[in-house]
């Protein structure tokens, strides 16, 4: 039972994890319709800005998590301007060769600013210990990642489906010539949503580095889990994204657990049958 409850809270925390950093991409796919091979790079820059406010300036958990969210919604924002709005509406081949260039350019950079090694986030006090529920006990940072990924998927949805500016977002998607004949302004609905994306990204790879360790290749080595997550779930769907992770977390984790000599086999194994059942998805928004 020890074990169980183990993979259990191992599980729903790396799900979580998952969650956060790939609800933007789930955005930026299924409602802004580009293929965003770069997420992960802004994942990866939230990273290590976090580990260079927090190690290096001595900066605490919260300050540094704070900068690493906005200082990748500020490095993101001249890139969404003149990068990515050329690409919105090409064909798909244009957006992956963008993107993924993109993402050689990130990591160049941030290996030669803060150089090509594993780079790690000091957790505060409170998220070191351990919370005893009396029959086990479950680490702080675990309890932590899971709340961070209840309170990421209940704001989103709240934000998408029941503020004007979902409904800006959902018309610019549907027709953006009509919504901006109607005095929708597309470019900074674009820019907002782009920039909420890449801001969850950040705040996910800082609540994330326990496990997934931010290192050089760090936007290429979990590119595909992302994009993964998206598939399963169903790209635009926030519902279908956390069952996604919270699926595609326990398969991965039990497998690690109880097989490790398989490796990442049952997860794709998982990827593979689902998508042969549901090619758009767990819960995939119809185009």
């Amino acid at each position: 039972m020890q074990t169980v409850f183990s993979i259990a809270i191992d599980a729903l925390a790396y799900g979580m994890v998952l969650f956060v950093i790939s609800i933007g991409l789930s955005v930026t796919m299924g409602l802004m319709r580009v293929v965003n091979l770069a997420h992960g790079a802004f994942a990866m820059i939230g990273g290590y800005l976090a580990s260079y406010a927090a190690r290096d300036l001595g900066l605490g958990y919260a300050i540094a998590t704070l900068i690493a969210v906005i200082g990748t919604i500020i490095i993101a924002i001249p890139i969404e301007r003149f990068l990515y709005r050329r690409i919105y509406g090409a064909p798909e081949l244009t957006q992956v060769l963008m993107t993924i260039g993109i993402t050689f350019c990130i990591i160049g950079i941030a290996n030669f600013l803060f150089g090509p090694t594993l780079k790690t986030i000091p957790l505060p006090q409170t998220l070191q210990g351990s919370a005893d529920l009396g029959f086990r006990s479950i680490a702080t940072h675990r309890i932590f990642a899971i709340l961070c990924g209840l309170v990421v998927a209940g704001a989103l949805w709240f934000f998408i489906e029941r503020t004007a500016f979902g409904i800006k977002l959902r018309a610019a998607v549907d027709n953006a010539a009509m919504a901006a004949a109607l005095g929708v302004r597309t470019e900074v609905v674009y820019a907002v949503s782009f920039a909420v994306a890449v801001g969850l990204a950040a705040l996910g790879g800082v609540v994330g580095a326990e496990l997934l360790p931010v290192e050089p290749y760090y936007a290429l080595r979990y590119m595909v889990t992302f994009l993964v997550v998206v598939a399963v779930g169903g790209a635009g769907s926030i519902p279908g994204a956390l069952i996604a992770c919270l699926l595609l977390g326990a398969i991965d984790t039990t497998g690690r657990y109880l097989a490790p000599e398989y490796g990442e086999f049952f997860f794709y194994l998982a990827v593979i049958l689902i998508v042969t059942i549901f090619p758009r998805g767990l819960a995939g928004r119809l185009k």
